[in-house]
């Protein structure tokens, strides 16, 4: 089963559960905000992908941040911010096998269709 990480508002997350669903493949949705985020998860996902790759600076969240808080980041700082503020990570985050996925790219569906 394939788990998508996201937000249940989230279109994206919501038209990639559908698009899988649709292929006949296993998947379900964990909302970050309703279900949750451990700090080991987000761990693996920075480990795997990098904080500047999970950041979501385009979103509402990120503009209402403060400037200074904006301004002054770093690895920390993220990190403690994404796990503040879930909608401040890019969505959906997935694995699949040993890899970390970030958005439903082509790499994502590639990996999906194997």
């Amino acid at each position: 089963m394939i788990v998508l990480y996201g937000l249940k508002n989230c279109d994206t997350c919501r038209k990639t559960l559908k698009a899988l669903k649709a292929q006949g493949r296993a998947a379900r949705l964990h909302d970050l905000r309703a279900d949750g985020l451990s700090p080991e998860l987000l761990d693996g996902w920075i480990a795997a992908v990098g904080w500047e790759a999970l950041l979501n600076r385009r979103g509402t969240t990120w503009r209402q941040l403060d400037a200074a808080r904006r301004e002054s980041l770093d690895a920390a700082t993220a990190r403690q911010l994404m796990l503040d503020h879930p909608a401040l990570i890019k969505r959906p985050v997935s694995r699949i096998g040993d890899q970390v996925f970030v958005g439903a790219g082509a790499d994502f569906q590639a990996a999906v269709a194997e």
